[in-house]
């Protein structure tokens, strides 16, 4: 496989809103929602705290289950809240989620978020008017209380110690190691006993300086994702374990592309070297890996030049992640994936995903990226009246969508056959002053701050690398 010589990072958050109703048929609720603590008897397939058998997801009574989720992103951003309450419901979106078949919501966060001083902004509270006086731990609650009572599952995903940037490592100088731990420790605790919340996904991205098994405590990503994970069960051993690749391999874990022998990917992409240093947990059983996987419209990387491509990407799947479900070593979740999917080769790019990950419980865990329209290079499930649905991307997903009970398809009908891709157009992004990018394609919600993005300048449009939100 060729070596990448840049980092494939990803998307800005554009700042557009568009005022809709939606007016989609709601999910059935159940008796009452589950609230942070409270419990529900494990009298179904799916239900109860989840475990792993080699690489499957059980459940309670070992029942097989898949995660096919989606990405809702915003809790990690300045907002403070996901994305879209400034035009709806959000039980309404989150309804919308179940109608379109998805069963796990991985819902990002910033360790900002619990700061006294982090206040959710952008929301109207007379659509939303339950979220009026919450603190961001306090709309957590909500959007996982309501998940739980219609059905869907949830884990929660430390994005970014801080809401204004994205970080290689877990931690930065303000907020420290002891944090990262603490915040999870107290999100563990919080949601003990609650089935909905599935488990943590330690650290979004591991990138850049980010080592795996190279024993510097200060970088070593397999280590630090031991000290959390086994923090996390000493207080709530129910939950799944998600430990992230990081992006360059190399001899003694190195992270350093410029050695000889480095093999680089997807910020969170490679896991390489869990195969000689694999993650060890106090509890066994609950450890999950996961990967990101991107298309040329987020960065085009060498092996979109290879004259077999799509026919060499599972090679390379194989190589970076795909082997440790393979060989029965743990579940491998695809945490984020995504294309704007203008393009053919994109749109042969997640063909071949979807294939490679498979139908049916046995297959790949994944949440897609994103159910937001303001993810800048991939766009959303949602169009940018955040309710009308795109269907050239739902019809990628539909036919590998699963309850979480298992078997069937999702609970909409199949699209059509995705239609003849667009000709690519201009990006309407522009590099602001203060270091972010900055959607100017439609109007800027007066309401709402926009979401940061990663800081390093570049182009867009697939011409440059580029850091990611």
């Amino acid at each position: 496989m060729a070596i990448s010589t840049a980092p494939a990072p990803r998307r800005r958050r554009g700042a557009r809103a568009t005022v809709a109703v939606f007016a989609a048929s709601a999910v059935a609720a159940a008796a009452a929602v589950l609230a942070p603590g409270s419990a529900r008897a494990a009298t179904s397939v799916g239900d109860g705290p989840w475990h792993t058998s080699g690489g499957q997801i059980v459940d309670a009574a070992g029942n097989p289950v898949r995660m096919t989720g989606i990405n809702w992103f915003g809790m990690e951003t300045a907002n403070y809240s996901p994305h879209g309450l400034w035009t709806r419901n959000y039980k309404d979106m989150l309804d919308q989620v179940k109608a379109l078949g998805y069963n796990t919501l991985r819902l990002p966060y910033s360790n900002q978020l619990f700061d006294a001083a982090s206040k959710p902004v952008s929301i109207d509270y007379a659509k939303n008017p339950d979220l009026q006086g919450l603190d961001g731990l306090g709309v957590m609650d909500k959007v996982i209380g309501y998940a739980g009572q219609i059905g869907l599952k949830v884990f929660l995903d430390q994005h970014r110690p801080d809401s204004g940037t994205q970080s290689p490592l877990w931690y930065t100088s303000a907020y420290p190691e002891s944090r990262w731990i603490s915040d999870w420790v107290m999100l563990a605790k919080h949601y003990k006993g609650n089935n909905t919340v599935v488990g943590a996904d330690l650290h979004n991205e591991p990138n850049a300086t980010a080592t795996w098994g190279s024993g510097d405590t200060a970088t070593d990503w397999r280590l630090a994702a031991e000290k959390g994970g086994n923090a996390i069960l000493a207080a709530n051993p129910d939950w799944l374990i998600i430990v992230e690749g990081n992006e360059c391999y190399g001899p003694g874990g190195t992270s350093d592309k410029y050695t000889a022998g480095t093999s680089c990917t997807w910020w969170g992409g490679n896991l390489q070297g869990a195969a000689t240093a694999p993650v060890r947990l106090n509890v066994p059983n609950k450890l999950v890996y996961s990967a990101h996987e991107y298309a040329t419209s987020v960065f085009h990387q060498s092996w979109f030049d290879d004259p077999a491509f799509p026919a060499n990407l599972p090679a390379i799947w194989d190589k970076n992640w795909g082997y440790l479900k393979k060989q029965g070593t743990a579940p491998v979740l695809v945490g984020e994936f995504g294309s704007t999917l203008t393009s053919t080769l994109d749109q042969q790019w997640l063909a071949k995903l979807m294939d490679y990950m498979g139908k049916g419980t046995g297959g790949f865990d994944f949440t897609y990226w994103s159910l937001n329209p303001d993810s800048g290079d991939t766009g959303g499930i949602l169009k940018d009246d955040w309710t009308t649905v795109d269907t050239l991307k739902q019809g990628f997903l539909q036919p590998y969508l699963l309850p979480v009970t298992g078997g069937g398809t999702g609970t909409t009908p199949p699209t059509t056959a995705p239609p003849t891709p667009p000709a690519a157009g201009s990006c309407h992004i522009t590099w602001t002053p203060n270091g972010s990018w900055r959607a100017t394609s439609g109007p800027t919600s007066p309401s709402r701050t926009p979401g940061p993005h990663r800081s390093r300048p570049g182009s867009w449009c697939g011409t440059s690398p580029r850091t990611r939100r």
